[in-house]
């Protein structure tokens, strides 16, 4: 049997064995990994979804997907990996027909792969072009941005992106001292900037996961997916978030709490009339974080917060339990032996109902 922990690469999966329990991995489980990067965890869920285990991996990154093709050779029979944006989840499952789902799984750090190599421009400590792209197939750079935006626009994105409290002073000098094209000059300009105000990180990563942030409309991806996400899962299907910055978290904790929520009518309503119920509970109330032996083995996992929550099912949704359960039989891999799919109508309608859903 393959052991999932063992790295095809220099990255370090973190939380995997928390992240399968939190998942509830089952023999013949269908998933999704919206974040696939190396596939350490897509490994470690496929080892224990064997019999019948059906695994979607999504990434934005064409070297991510290379790297976990090679990773995940073992399982391609079980496999189907994507190189698209995980923003385009339902439209990606309707193509693939793959849904409903048993868990949907994002982590949403930088892989190890991507900081350690100074052409995609993410690390302060390598010297490369201003890039910071997920996909070579986007238009605009973080250079874009250091180059063309105002001082004021500068200072909002850092300080809104980056939560730093420098940002006027750094948005001033990337001002006077463009152009900029390198990471390394980027990241001096920062430390002028700030003269000694270091705290327990680097002076420049704040500015620099603000530019990541916007290059990649990171944030905003993020709650458009998840969204998504509760749509794509079967009855008591999981959806599980890695997250690495404050920011991300709020997102995913913020979302999670609000879709467990039932009635949401303002306090004092004699009655409720917002008619909203649940379309989640929270598996695990708190955060789940890495371990100190885990911290000490992948320093890269000490800002790591997980959080997981259950899809319920409500009369008010478009699927019902009878449409899961239909779905989930006619989506099993025996059933699509039987049938072979030939039921154009049926599955035609399926994606109907479904894309209205996500909408």
């Amino acid at each position: 049997m393959m052991n999932p922990a063992m790295p095809a690469s220099a990255h370090v999966p973190v939380l995997v064995k928390e992240t399968i329990e939190a998942l509830a991995v089952r023999p013949g489980g269908r998933y999704i990994d919206c974040t696939l990067g190396s596939g350490g965890h897509a490994a470690a869920i496929l080892n224990r979804s064997l019999l019948g285990g059906q695994l979607l991996g999504i990434d934005a990154d064409p070297e991510a997907i290379k790297i976990a093709k090679t990773r995940l050779e073992a399982y391609r029979n079980a496999t189907l990996l994507v190189n698209e944006n995980f923003v385009d989840l339902p439209d990606i499952c309707i193509k693939y027909d793959f849904f409903p789902v048993h868990g949907i799984l994002f982590d949403l750090g930088l892989s190890s792969l991507q900081l350690g190599s100074s052409a995609r421009g993410f690390s302060f400590q390598l010297d490369g072009p201003l890039d910071m792209r997920l996909s070579p197939s986007q238009e605009i750079t973080a250079a874009d941005i250091i180059n063309t935006y105002s001082k004021a626009e500068l200072a909002h994105l850092i300080r809104t992106y980056g939560e730093e409290t420098n940002s006027h002073q750094i948005a001033r000098h990337i001002v006077t001292e463009r152009p900029i094209k390198t990471t390394l000059q980027l990241a001096k300009i920062i430390e002028r900037a700030v003269k000694g105000r270091r705290g327990k990180i680097h002076p420049a990563t704040r500015t620099f996961q603000a530019l990541r942030i916007a290059v990649n409309q990171e944030l905003e991806h993020l709650e458009t997916a998840l969204k998504q996400a509760v749509n794509l899962l079967g009855f008591e299907g999981r959806l599980v978030v890695i997250s690495y910055h404050s920011l991300e978290d709020r997102i995913v904790k913020q979302f999670m709490q609000q879709e467990a929520k039932g009635c949401i009518c303002p306090p004092g309503t004699p009655a409720c009339v917002c008619g909203h119920k649940p379309s989640l509970k929270l598996v695990s109330k708190k955060v789940i974080a890495p371990s100190p032996t885990e911290v000490q083995l992948n320093p890269r996992s000490r800002s790591a917060k997980l959080r997981v929550a259950e899809r319920t099912i409500t009369h008010n949704e478009y699927f019902n339990e009878e449409y899961y359960k239909t779905t989930e039989r006619l989506c099993s891999s025996t059933e699509i032996e039987a049938v072979g799919w030939r039921r154009p109508a049926i599955l035609k309608e399926l994606q109907r109902v479904f894309a209205a859903s996500c909408t």
